[in-house]
Formats: C-alpha cells, structure tokens, sequence
C-alpha cells in the first residue's frame, strides 16, 4: 500500500504586511498543508491556507486513493471525513483524543514484550458520533519506551499487524 503523511506547518507573518492572512487578533500567518508520500521526498499535494483555517477542513481538497494508508495527527480526527476515506477504499491510522468513548466488540492477540498493550475492536459509543462513523475501528494500545508514553491509534485496516501499524504511525 502507498502510505501518506499529513500534516500541516504554521508560518507567522508579519500583520502590517500581511492584514489579509487571518490567524489571531495580532499576527497573521498562513499554513501549508502537506501530503507526502513516505516512499519518496516529494510531496504529493501542497495547500496553503489562511492560517485560521483548521486542519480537518483539508480533507475535503483531498483525492483519496483505493487501498493508499493516511497517517493523520489528531487535528484531523473526524469521524465523518474518516467515513469517507473507509468508503474510497482507503485506511487512516490517527491518534484518538483521550476523552472519546468507546464500545468494546473483540479483541485480538499480541505479542508480548513489543510495547503493544492491547488491540481491540471497537465502536463509538456516542450516538451522535455513531452516526458520522457507523463501521467497525480497530483501537491499539502502545506504549513506547522511548518517550515514556502509552499512545492510543484508531484505524480501519484490521489486516495489518498492531505493531506494524504502530510502526508506520511512528514513521510519520
């Protein structure tokens, strides 16, 4: 699979040059919001935005590719845009936020002593969030011993193995 990375970068310009690119009451700035394919250096797809404009709103100029792997940081967690990229084929690895609520359906076997703490099948259990998002996630449990933090994933693939997936989130 082509896996992707996406993200966004931040430059701070100057307000008296610059009234036109809104970001906060007393700067402005402008965002570059990149895609980069992780097998080369180039990237893909390059949108430079205000720099008020949120992450997530991206998704919306991306062509989503069949089969392709999104690595996206938690600005972009939207459970209806993810929905779309389930539809087109596609797998996302994100970060979840700490505070959303899941519905445990199964979990998988993993290997010991590899940072995994656990791989499960979930769903949402908001209603409301349900709605956006009404398939089946696959949540994976990590803790990485190089910065002492347990890091929570929410992905569709269910095919890749949870160290692979923690893996190529890493290599993001």
């Amino acid at each position: 699979n082509t896996i992707y990375a996406l993200d966004s970068t931040t430059i701070d310009l100057c307000l008296s040059l610059f009234p036109w690119a809104t970001f906060r009451r007393t700067k402005s700035a402008i965002k570059m919001h990149t895609l980069l394919n992780l097998k080369g250096s180039i990237p893909e797809f390059i949108l430079i935005s205000e720099g008020d404009v949120h992450d997530v709103n991206i998704l919306d100029d991306l062509s989503i590719l069949p089969s392709a792997i999104y690595l996206l940081d938690r600005g972009y967690l939207d459970y209806a845009r993810l929905f779309l990229i389930h539809q087109a084929g596609a797998f996302f690895v994100t970060r979840t936020k700490e505070n959303l609520r899941f519905e445990f359906l199964g979990q998988h076997d993993i290997p010991k002593k590899k940072g995994l703490q656990f791989d499960q099948t979930v769903q949402i259990k908001n209603p409301k969030q349900r709605k956006k998002y009404p398939g089946k996630l696959r949540l994976i449990g990590y803790f990485d011993h190089d910065t002492n933090k347990t890091y929570l994933f929410l992905t569709n693939n269910f095919k890749l193995a949870a160290i692979t997936i923690t893996q190529i989130y890493k290599a993001r």
